[in-house]
């Protein structure tokens, strides 16, 4: 299984040395045009990975599909394979679930980086590059905390009970406070920054750090974006990996998923920033999912039995239908104010 991770994160180290090294090399104001092309393209990659799954986990490549999955249906014995946990279906499935539900719930964390930037005055030439250390430390503390998730799943099975519990009150949490952002506390973690670091008050180039006239060495405002925009990751992690264990409990399709759906959200960024407003409604649609995986989670066994080895699908349709709703409204809603203030002028 080792080898199946290792060439993994190699691929993705390739993906992001392509990125920086090669695409986005000089810093530059991403469109809206370039950003739709991007998430396009990162997108059809998630999606594309979906025929490794399939053929690794059919094939049990490495042991794919033998790790004990609590959220899977029932296990069947295949002579000179052993249990067999996830097969090609049921593996893509997951995935695919899961994906959809990691990349609907990191929308949310474009609302709140668009406020860090808007805040700090980030210029939009130099966001990329904020975004790209955000989503590489991403990948990193997600990829430490799937693993600890994995383990602690496997070792006590009654905590998938506090995690469903866990991300009903969250959803509920979310529909109560409606459209509001919650408090990421940013205050406090820019004076613990500039407590740790010197920090500048102006921003130089491309820059992190950089050397003061005392030889010393300096943080940037750049700096402190990126910290905020790690943190603010971190906090919103808290939500999506037990979202993403009330799909699956295999580590491969949690953690594959989950890298996925970060990849594109650099790009997605640019793309939705500047129609953040016109997705009023999509908080009540990732209230709803987070919820709808929570009541999964807890309920898994008895929808298991009445709804088949396949009741992910059914979980999978309804959270697209829930999307939709939230995305349509929105638009609805969006359309409907402008025609109103157009009446108006």
């Amino acid at each position: 299984m080792i080898w199946m991770y290792s060439g993994f994160v190699a691929l993705i180290l390739v993906l992001l040395a392509l990125d920086l090294g090669v695409f986005h090399r000089k810093a530059h104001v991403v469109s809206v045009r370039e950003a739709l092309g991007w998430s396009a393209f990162w997108i059809a990659l998630g999606l594309l990975f979906t025929l490794f799954v399939y053929a690794g986990y059919e094939g049990h490549w490495f042991g794919l599909g033998l790790t004990p999955d609590a959220m899977g249906g029932t296990p069947e014995s295949v002579e000179g394979v052993g249990t067999v946990y996830n097969d090609g279906s049921s593996a893509s499935l997951k995935y695919i679930t899961g994906y959809l539900v990691e990349k609907s719930l990191s929308i949310d964390n474009i609302f709140v980086i668009s406020m860090i930037f808007s805040v700090l005055a980030v210029p939009a030439i130099y966001q990329h590059r904020v975004l790209f250390w955000g989503i590489v430390g991403a990948l990193v503390m997600r990829g430490m905390m799937i693993g600890v998730g994995s383990a602690v799943i496997t070792e006590f099975a009654w905590i998938i009970y506090v995690f469903g519990g866990f991300l009903i009150l969250t959803g509920i949490k979310m529909l109560v406070l409606g459209g509001k952002e919650t408090s990421t506390d940013e205050n406090l973690v820019l004076r613990l920054t500039r407590k740790i670091f010197s920090v500048t008050d102006e921003f130089h180039g491309e820059h992190f750090f950089v050397k003061a006239k005392t030889g010393a060495l300096v943080a940037t405002p750049l700096f402190l974006a990126l910290v905020m925009v790690e943190f603010t990751d971190v906090i919103f992690a808290v939500d999506s990996i037990p979202a993403i264990f009330a799909i699956t409990g295999d580590p491969f399709i949690v953690f594959t998923s989950n890298v996925f759906a970060l990849l594109g959200l650099r790009s997605l960024y640019f793309a939705l920033a500047g129609m953040v407003e016109k997705f009023r409604y999509l908080k009540i649609s990732l209230a709803l999912i987070l919820i709808l995986v929570g009541i999964k989670m807890m309920a898994h066994g008895w929808l298991k039995s009445v709804l088949g080895g396949y009741f992910n699908f059914f979980v999978l349709g309804t959270i697209m239908l829930i999307l939709a709703a939230g995305v349509g409204v929105s638009w609805i809603a969006a359309g409907r104010d402008q025609h109103a203030e157009t009446g108006r002028s």
